[in-house]
Formats: C-alpha cells, structure tokens, sequence
C-alpha cells in the first residue's frame, strides 16, 4: 500500500500553460478553454500555473477564457503568472486564480473597455467609391465603417460598452474579494507596476515563475513536477509550419488582431 501510494504521488504534476499574445486571433480561446477543461478531469494534474502576458483582446473571449479558468479553479489551485503584461482581458481570466503573481515590472490592470472600428467613407469618396446598403431596420448595420455614425448608434454602443464594463467590475471584485466600490476605482484604463499592484489589492505576490510553480505544488501538495501544456495546433498553424510562411502569418496575425473584434477588454499599448 505504501508503495503504491507512493508511486501515485510521483505521478503527480503540475500544469503550466503559456497564455501570450492578444486574446481572439493568437490566443485563441477556444482551443484555451478545451485544455483547461481537459485538466479539471486529470487526476494526475494537481494544480496549474497560467503563465500570462498578454494586453487582453476580444471582450467575448476574455470572457470564456474567464469562465473556464473559474470552472478550474474551483476543482483544483491555480496561480497566475504575469510576466510582461496582464493587462485588460488577460487580467480578467487571472482574478479567479487563488494567487496571482508578477515579476515587479509586470504591468497589470488596464481594467475597463474599448470599442473602436475605421471610418473610410471619406477615404472611399475620393477615389470614387460609394456604398450602398439595403437593411431591414435603422440599427441593422450599426457600427458600419462607410458612415458616421447617428447620435441613437452612438448612445446604443455606449451602453454595450457599459454593460461590459459593469461585468468586468463584478468579476474582479468577486475574484479578488475586493468590495465593488474599490475594484471602481481602479478601473479607469489605466495600467499598474505589479509593485504598486501588490498595494492596490490587484496581485497577491512578487515572483517568478519558479516561485510561481513551488507556490503551485505547495496549494495542490504534489510533488514538483511541472510539465507544459499545448493546445493542439490547428490546421492553420499546421499549414503555415509546412510552407515556412513565417512572415506572412505574423501579418495576417496583426490584421486579425485589428478587426477580430470591436468591442476589447484591450490595452493599448505603443513602444
């Protein structure tokens, strides 16, 4: 009996999962959500490290990507590592760990939303080039780029804005205990040094992801056995390996990342 429980406990591993780049066309959330779903059926899994830097993205996707990470949390430990940026959506999918932690200049936070979208109808005119739309009501084609946009599209967008931004506020405050009204002041957009993170209440600790993973085996008391874990690759990223088009998918990624979605939980950021 010793022996076997023994050999079960060397069995034990914790998970860590890279999650890197802006959530929607890079950080895909579904294929995310489907190994994170895998682990909380994995009994050799005992406890999970997120190792994060990301600005967020897609709202929609931050979002299932934040409900998952709930589901696992509430199964087996899960720390948060943000290494570079936690910014926005990926923030959002790290309140549900039991810890977060951040090396010390770490930028976290940006917590809020941001709808946005090009308008070229002016562009468009010069060379000639009129759009023509047929719609079955006056909101079907809100959020269109080929005009501006009428004062009840702009009041309807603020209030999706809004209502996204009241959710977001709900889940910070519930992930990190925090009272709503303290989680509201923090979410002007702006983005925090995890240092200074540590005081506001938005990150639990500063470390590495070493100190991140003994924390881990620590919360899942397993030995410390990490092993990193893959969303199976896609047919796109099987066929962009095959044909060495390194270049041309780095484009496409930036492209996508543009007009993935107009409505971010987003940080924007220019170096």
């Amino acid at each position: 009996m010793l022996v076997a429980g023994l050999k079960a406990r060397t069995l034990q591993q914790i998970a860590v999962i890279e999650m890197e780049g802006a959530i929607g066309p890079r950080l895909k959330p579904p294929e995310f959500v489907k190994l994170l779903r895998s682990i909380e059926d994995n009994d050799r899994i005992r406890a999970v490290v997120l190792d994060i830097d990301s600005p967020g993205g897609s709202a929609t996707g931050s979002n299932y990507l934040h409900i998952a990470v709930s589901s696992l949390a509430k199964r087996k430990p899960v720390v948060a590592f943000i290494r570079g940026l936690g910014a926005s959506g990926a923030y959002l999918l790290s309140c549900p760990a039991n810890r977060i932690i951040a090396i010390p200049s770490a930028l976290v936070g940006s917590i809020g939303v941001i709808s946005s979208r090009p308008l070229v109808y002016e562009a468009l005119s010069k060379i000639g080039v009129n759009m023509h739309v047929t719609k079955s009501d006056r909101l079907k084609d809100m959020g269109s780029m080929f005009r501006e946009p009428t004062e009840e599209e702009e009041k309807k967008e603020l209030e999706l804005v809004e209502d996204l931004y009241d959710q977001f506020l709900d889940s910070v405050a519930a992930g990190r205990k925090m009272d709503r009204a303290q989680v509201r002041a923090l979410a002007t957009g702006e983005v925090y040094t995890a240092r200074k993170a540590i005081g506001l209440g938005l990150v639990d600790e500063l470390g590495d992801l070493e100190r991140a993973i003994d924390l881990a085996a620590e919360l899942g008391d397993a030995p410390r056995k990490p092993v990193w874990l893959h969303p199976k690759r896609g047919l796109r990223d099987l066929v962009s390996t095959m044909m060495a088009g390194a270049v041309v998918g780095e484009v496409v990624n930036q492209l996508e990342e543009r007009i993935y979605s107009r409505t971010q939980y987003l940080f924007e950021h220019r170096s």
